[in-house]
């Protein structure tokens, strides 16, 4: 009997061995064939982890976290994951739930009191629910916070009462980085701890996530971090500074690695569990990678009669991959990519991470791994999406020529100076835009980001972003200004977002500072039409205004002689000089010009 246990331990010792081998062996052609990926996509580098159940069977680098220096990408070298930070704080509410202090089905407005949207219908039955799922009938608003960002939660809960709606609620899905800031500031309420530390608290001390984390200064003292870089068409690498996403944290602002990561889809694999402790609630884990909303129609493609249908569930996409339930969700912000997935069925889960902006990889280097690892004939994904890429390389070098044969001088002119676009241009759900001119040039001023105005056609003109350091002349934002009734500009109006008609931002001129000696040779009275008198006068080192029988105005000095009435929109007063002398004041207005001499 001795004999007979002892052979078969060794029998066994022998099975696991050959497993093993047969693992080491297909991992080791893996290798290949993602280092082939990456060289054929242009990718700088990227790290991919593999887990079965509740293992990594796979974890390694590719390419380079630095490249200036060569340095190599590890299995726990931190990238920042973009979006797929969205489970976790979905997660957290989940956590809470179970907990009892959350209910699902409520308003938002019952845990953020001064939250207010556009549309008394949107206050009366949006609920947490539509938020998780992007089922509010908003649609994305992203410039709001990608070109006007702020550290104040405050003002970006302010800001959501003037974002319109593109449709009804649970009509359509759309993508709304918006409603997981939310999320985590509802969190935030419900706990009185920040949404970094509740996800801290509640997921990555637990699952040993210690060097995961949510802050650029945090991300840039880690000894094994990736610096982030966006690949041209035609292969050129150039290094990009991280984004700092401020308070819109909760939408994506996790750093990590695919080691730690790997814990985090162990977690969902099992049920919620990591290492025998419940971690986020089973009952949870399950309605999250259920349908709650229709993506898209997802109907099979010729290429592809086995990948099909496109749902949403509580911070996850979800679809049917050949055959195997697939829950997925990618990430992408400045210079960096990712993918983060599981076959919850099949115990397997896969995590890709890369410094490539915008990158086709992390989708099929999935891919790859999943046919490998489901024991499928593979398809070609790499070949079909080189393919891809070299189509649309094509079509922006015939889409240039096209514009440079077109490409003509504007036989109009804008119908006012340089100097009357200049001034602060405000919308109450995205912020302030700062327009200057220098050397005939109008420069803009975002919270963030800068750029420069080209004229295109009579108001019209192309505003072209400095993104990164460069002006991205291949995508322009027209900015059409507006005029009031008495012709003086108003206001521009903005393409910021494709789901609606283009936002418009009111302006208000720069006010020139005046001293005290420069305002008195305003100061006098003057006769309105050679009938009723008006009074101009200094009051605490300000010109006022006074008409009997109506209130005392401000006038705030835009120009030459030239004042606007600081508390209407559309009247100023335009003062005459003659031989050094001011002789006379205008009143113009939507109703008319009204005259008044000066009285000697």
């Amino acid at each position: 009997m001795k004999q007979f246990f002892t052979f078969l331990s060794f029998f066994c010792l022998i099975v696991i061995q050959s497993l093993a081998q047969k693992n080491s062996e297909v991992f080791k052609t893996l290798d290949t064939e993602l280092e082939k990926a990456r060289v054929e996509l242009k990718t700088p580098g990227f790290a991919v982890a593999i887990v079965q159940k509740d293992q990594i069977v796979y974890a390694k680098g590719f390419g380079f976290k630095d490249v200036e220096n060569q340095v190599p990408v590890t299995e726990n070298t931190l990238f920042a994951i973009g979006s797929s930070s969205k489970a976790f704080t979905s997660a957290v509410l989940g956590v809470l739930r179970k907990e009892e202090k959350i209910d699902f089905d409520e308003r938002p407005g019952k845990y953020i009191p001064e939250l207010r949207f556009a549309e008394p219908w949107m206050n009366e039955q949006i609920i947490v629910k539509d938020l998780m799922a992007h089922r509010t009938g908003l649609p994305r608003h992203d410039f709001s916070w990608f070109m006007f960002p702020s550290e104040s939660k405050t003002e970006l809960i302010k800001r959501i009462e003037f974002q319109m709606p593109f449709t009804g609620l649970r009509q359509q899905w759309y993508y709304n980085n918006w409603m997981f800031f939310l999320q985590g500031e509802i969190g935030a309420r419900l706990t009185g701890k920040s949404w970094e530390q509740n996800v801290k608290e509640l997921f990555f001390d637990k699952l040993d996530m210690t060097r995961s984390n949510f802050r650029i200064p945090d991300m840039e003292k880690d000894g094994d971090k990736s610096f982030g870089y966006s690949v041209g068409l035609e292969g050129k690498t150039t290094k990009m500074d991280y984004y700092n996403i401020a308070a819109m944290g909760p939408a994506g602002a996790i750093n990590s690695s695919v080691s730690e990561m790997s814990n985090w889809l162990i977690t969902w694999i099992n049920g919620g569990k990591f290492k025998g402790e419940q971690i986020i609630p089973e009952d949870y884990v399950k309605e999250a990678m259920s349908a709650q909303m229709v993506v898209a129609a997802g109907t099979p493609s010729e290429e592809h009669p086995d990948v099909q249908f496109s749902n949403y569930g509580y911070g996850w996409f979800l679809a049917s991959y050949r055959g195997h339930y697939r829950v997925e969700h990618g990430g992408n912000i400045d210079g960096f990519s990712a993918s983060a997935s599981f076959f919850p069925t099949d115990s397997l889960g896969i995590m890709i991470l890369t410094n490539q902006n915008g990158s086709p990889l992390p989708g099929v280097v999935r891919n790859i791994v999943s046919d490998r690892m489901l024991n499928l004939e593979p398809s070609d994904w790499l070949g079909e999406t080189v393919k891809k890429l070299e189509e649309a390389k094509e079509a922006q070098a015939k889409a240039k020529a096209a514009g440079d044969s077109t490409a003509k001088a504007s036989l109009t002119k804008p119908s006012h100076i340089l100097m009357d676009y200049t001034g602060t241009y405000e919308h109450p759900g995205y912020g302030k835009i700062e327009i200057d001119l220098k050397n005939d040039t109008l420069f803009v001023q975002t919270g963030l980001l800068g750029g420069f105005l080209e004229h295109k056609d009579y108001d019209t003109f192309n505003m072209y972003l400095i993104y990164q350091g460069e002006p991205n002349k291949d995508n322009a934002f027209p900015f059409q200004f507006v005029s009031n009734m008495t012709g003086d500009i108003s206001g521009l109006k903005a393409p910021f977002e494709p789901a609606l008609d283009p936002i418009e931002f009111k302006r208000t001129p720069k006010e020139n500072e005046l001293s005290v000696d420069d305002l008195k040779k305003y100061e006098g009275a003057y006769l309105l039409m050679g009938v009723q008198e008006i009074k101009i006068y200094i009051k605490e080192e300000k010109l006022y205004a006074f008409v009997p029988g109506q209130p005392e105005y401000e006038l705030v000095n835009i120009g030459e002689h030239e004042f606007n009435l600081k508390v209407l929109e559309g009247f100023k007063v335009k003062f005459e000089e003659k031989d050094g002398e001011i002789i006379a004041v205008s009143f113009i207005q939507p109703n008319g010009t009204f005259r008044g001499e000066r009285k000697k």
